[in-house]
């Protein structure tokens, strides 16, 4: 069976990350729908790839009701998934951007949504912040997560043993960057 999944929806006919992306992504195809979240000042989860809105306003510094109009909520979004057979949820919480939450305050209410809402056993969190993942885990173990990754050890038996973590860790795969998957990997 081929999995297709939809980054940030039909991110190339519609405006990526909105309600018409999930949504159009299902009608062309797509089984799964890959979509990133990020928590508002007020606490709110907002689907939007980039740390700022297009206007320049940070998502962690904007109440979620005075996000832009095409900018869903993250249960929108997954009512807008309905009908798929998974969602990837990657929460946005980088210590290198705007808004990073050190104390990952973003993950309770994301795993609560999901579990609310009927998602927990057909979503994958992934995250480049390894630290935000095992909160996830810590807050749910049957939600399964991924790690995202821009860098792999180099060493052969480093990376071994830096996979073998990943395993031990409980999460269920790697999302690397695809310049990192070669014959190799």
């Amino acid at each position: 069976m081929t999995t297709i999944i939809a980054h940030r929806g039909a991110s190339r006919a519609a405006r990526e990350n909105t309600v018409a992306a999930f949504r159009l992504a299902g009608e062309l195809g797509a089984t799964w729908v890959e979509l990133d979240v990020r928590l508002a000042l007020d606490g709110g989860l907002v689907v939007h790839h980039d740390p700022h809105f297009a206007d320049g306003r940070s998502v962690a510094a904007t109440p979620a009701g005075d996000r832009p109009a095409h900018v869903p909520l993250l249960d929108q979004a997954m009512a807008a998934c309905d009908g798929l057979a998974g969602v990837n949820v990657e929460i946005k919480n980088s210590p290198d951007e705007p808004g990073h939450d050190p104390g990952h305050g973003v993950v309770a209410p994301v795993v609560a949504l999901l579990a609310a809402s009927g998602w927990r056993d057909r979503v994958i969190v992934s995250c480049f912040d390894r630290p935000t993942l095992a909160t996830v885990r810590r807050a749910d173990p049957g939600v399964a997560t991924a790690l995202l990754t821009a860098r792999l050890p180099v060493d052969a038996g480093e990376r071994i043993a830096w996979l073998a973590g990943l395993v031990a860790d409980g999460h269920r795969a790697l999302h690397p960057w695809w310049p990192l998957v070669d014959a190799e990997l």
